[in-house]
């Protein structure tokens, strides 16, 4: 069963979009940019009909109690019972998140979503049985039963899977305890995201400009980028300033969260909480190590890098607060969403007609929310657990070739989900977010190739080299910090320490200062800056933030076998791209071209960045 109720596919401001200050409100949109969400229920009375009977559904689930193993109709009748109960449980709860999400101040939805993650509890509560009970089955048994009625098929894999993770799933009852305690395990996020998007008292500040602007997430993301050095510095200060004043309740929510990962290790008897997250998926935990590994061994290109950006700004001393700061002057790579639109569509044209014209079904019929919007939920994502219907994106456009970049980040989204959907049947169509982010960035890829080789001004051609580096420090590298700070705050509860605001603190300022050079003179990182941990909503998704640096280097490796044209490249890509969880992550990026287990793809893709700054430099000394 699909692990946890909410599955979209998460890009939030802090990786790929820019969002302005000053927002409108949802009337001054044109509706044809505004999701449609009657897609999904005509109306609230139609959702809570659904909901209702979905509810009342509910003691249908004792009557398979204690029967799995009898015949192969009785357990085909419960997993088809069990997954269809999910498959419309996940469309009710994207139809009260995402209107959450256009107003995170609404109350109504958030009780919508409340009611939902209730009764998601309760429904696992019930199915507790369910895995204890094939478990206690000889894999003989399943076997002879998956012969006997076809029907049962579409869920070998899932059975299969269950047998290898044998060892850590428990008794009915235990099952049950921690089924009900997954209410509680939610808390932390809960509490961060509506601290952090409606609450949290954020700052005023005056730029040089004159202009006052209120520091907001999508504030700060706007105006840490202001070409006024005087002025990105104050914008760090104040924002970072601010977090600082409340790292104690950061830290507990922080806490909450990383204590619950905690709870779920030891109750299932995993050695280590990065184990437990990563079993789902069989992720040989050498892999998230690894990529470490090759971020710290590989330091010189980044810090090569970094000197890149301090010479294009005309800086002595690099500074954290110049890393967004815009390094060619008098460059306007600002696109109208129409014209983002036309992009992508050319950039993807390697892929196909049948790609290419899902994607126009997409911005014709409303699939996508474009424009921020008071009290809009910041960043970016797509949702395509609405198996059914079809996928939504959510952006908050604001004319940059960054959020031109982020289109396509998302559309690869939408078209992996609509892809799988398409081919799979629901039990083998929810793929794992280790390969979710290979579809995105190598959607971002094809993007940087079409914009590189319809660009011949050299100013345009760096801005746009350095967006790709810029995004490479973002995905790659800046997410690796993230994932060896979420990997060391684990090992520290593990271990019995206590996380507090000081000692995260503390920890994240050695990590980045360790990446960017500190003590090498690269990038100076002032400690205000080591409070960064506090926004970071990531932390809050149990080890997701490694995998945009795998699926960045494994997109790179695939990119560049369709860009070259290599015989049966795009083929295996459309594949991948519909395989959805047919079978596990590393085995299905094998199968399109990419061995997750070994060092190349991370190799290839230093060689590509290396590249693109030996062109940067060329460019440079020639002016």
């Amino acid at each position: 069963m699909k692990a946890g109720i909410l599955m979209m596919i998460v890009s939030t401001l802090l990786f790929h979009t820019a969002e302005v200050q000053a927002q409108k409100s949802r009337a001054d949109v044109a509706d044809r940019y505004k999701w449609d969400l009657n897609d999904l229920y005509e109306s609230d009375e139609a959702w809570t009909a659904k909901k209702s009977e979905l509810t009342e559904k509910l003691d249908y689930i004792d009557s398979f109690k204690g029967k799995l193993a009898s015949s192969a109709d009785v357990l085909l009748q419960c997993l088809e019972f069990a997954f269809n109960f999910k498959k419309e449980l996940n469309k009710l709860y994207m139809y009260a998140k995402m209107n959450s999400d256009l107003d995170t101040r609404n109350s109504n939805y958030q009780a919508k979503v409340s009611e939902l993650q209730q009764l998601d509890t309760q429904y696992k509560s019930m199915l507790s049985f369910l895995e204890p009970e094939i478990l206690a089955m000889d894999s003989e048994l399943i076997e002879r039963y998956v012969k006997q009625n076809e029907e049962l098929d579409v869920y070998e894999f899932y059975l299969k899977n269950l047998q290898r993770r044998k060892a850590h799933l428990l008794s009915k009852e235990e099952e049950k305890i921690i089924a009900e305690a997954g209410l509680m395990a939610e808390n932390g996020e809960s509490i961060f995201s509506i601290f952090y998007n409606a609450e949290l008292p954020y700052p005023e500040v005056t730029l040089s400009s004159g202009e006052t602007v209120t520091l907001t997430p999508a504030g700060y993301a706007r105006h840490r980028a202001n070409p006024v050095r005087a002025d990105r510095e104050l914008v760090f200060d104040q924002f970072f300033g601010a977090l600082k004043n409340f790292k104690g309740t950061m830290a507990a929510a922080l806490a909450a969260e990383v204590n619950s990962h905690l709870f779920t290790m030891r109750a299932r008897g995993y050695s280590s909480c990065l184990e437990s997250a990563l079993d789902a998926n069989n992720i040989p935990a050498d892999v998230y190590l690894q990529l470490i590994r090759n971020v710290n061994d590989n330091t010189s290109s980044f810090h090569r890098y970094l000197d890149l950006k301090r010479r294009m700004l005309g800086v002595d001393q690099l500074k954290y607060s110049d890393l967004y700061a815009p390094t060619v002057e008098g460059v306007d790579l600002e696109y109208s969403i129409e014209e983002a639109y036309d992009l992508v569509l050319q950039a993807f044209a390697p892929l196909g007609a049948d790609y290419l014209s899902t994607i126009e079904r997409a911005m014709e019929n409303r699939w996508i929310d474009v424009y921020p919007t008071i009290a809009k939920k910041s960043g970016a994502y797509s949702w395509g657990d609405a198996y059914d219907v079809h996928p939504f994106i959510l952006l908050n456009y604001n004319d940059a070739y960054q959020d031109v970049s982020t289109l396509a980040h998302e559309l690869g989204h939408t078209m992996h989900s609509f892809y799988s959907n398409k081919n799979q049947p629901y039990p083998l169509a929810d793929y794992s977010i280790f390969v979710a982010e290979v579809a995105s960035t190598f959607n971002e890829a094809l993007l940087m190739d079409h914009m590189l080789n319809t660009i011949e001004d050299d100013n345009l051609k760096l801005s746009l080299m350095m967006e790709y580096l810029d995004n490479l420090k973002g995905t790659v590298f800046r997410q690796t910090q993230f994932a060896e700070f979420e990997l060391k705050i684990h090992e520290m509860v593990e271990n019995g320490t206590a996380l507090t605001g000081d000692s995260l603190t503390e920890l994240y300022g050695d990590i980045v200062r360790r990446y960017y050079g500190h003590d090498q003179g690269v990038c100076k990182v002032d400690d205000l800056y080591a409070h960064e941990w506090s926004y970071i909503p990531h932390f809050y998704y149990n080890f997701y933030v490694y995998q945009y640096a795998t699926s960045f280097t494994a997109s790179t490796a695939l990119a560049e076998k369709v860009l070259e044209g290599e015989q049966g490249a795009v083929d295996r890509m459309i594949t991948f791209l519909s395989s959805g969880g047919s079978d596990y992550p590393i085995e299905l990026l094998k199968q399109a071209g990419v061995d997750m287990t070994t060092s190349a793809p991370f190799d290839q893709t230093m060689v590509m960045m290396n590249r693109i700054m030996d062109e940067i430099e060329r460019i440079l000394d020639r002016n």
